[in-house]
């Protein structure tokens, strides 16, 4: 069974974005061990320096790091990232599963996004689109993408 932690900067505080996490937690119990972690965002000053920026990146990025289960393949999601159809990225999953990997850790950043240190140990950088997200949006779409690569791989009618 396929493994999978999402390990995000901050949480959700709005009930509808808890509601809908939970909505696919349950939907991805059925198709791997699906963990959500959250790390506290650094605290900055309301207009930051771009060393102050900067040094919150890096302690967000060692915070999610150190949550980062060993073996996984580290897949950040940034802007800069590869995009990749629903199709594709079940594809890649399947392959690093018969590979050998099966398990994965997917990252969220903060406002400010992922230290470059994490981006760099990933082994696929991940787009969702071009356009910015909040990150509790950015978390549903990240689950909501899971669950359809999960019933593209399953054969389920999910996906279309």
């Amino acid at each position: 069974m396929y493994r999978v932690w999402l390990i995000c900067v901050g949480n959700c505080k709005e009930s509808y974005w808890r509601e809908a996490v939970a909505e696919y937690q349950k939907r991805l119990s059925g198709f791997c061990k699906f963990t959500l972690v959250e790390v506290p965002e650094y605290r900055l000053p309301s207009d930051p320096s771009p060393a102050q920026i900067q040094k919150g990146l890096e302690e967000e990025g060692k915070a999610l790091l150190a949550k980062c289960p060993a073996g996984a393949v580290k897949i950040p999601l940034c802007i800069e990232g590869k995009e990749m159809s629903s199709e594709k990225l079940a594809v890649y999953l399947q392959n690093q599963g018969v590979g050998g990997s099966g398990s994965f850790a997917f990252f969220i950043g903060g406002s400010y996004g992922l230290w470059e240190e994490l981006k760099r140990q990933g082994q696929l950088r991940l787009s969702i689109s071009p356009m910015t997200f909040p990150h509790q949006l950015a978390r549903v779409m990240v689950m909501e993408q899971l669950y359809r690569c999960f019933c593209i791989l399953s054969g389920k009618t999910y996906h279309k």
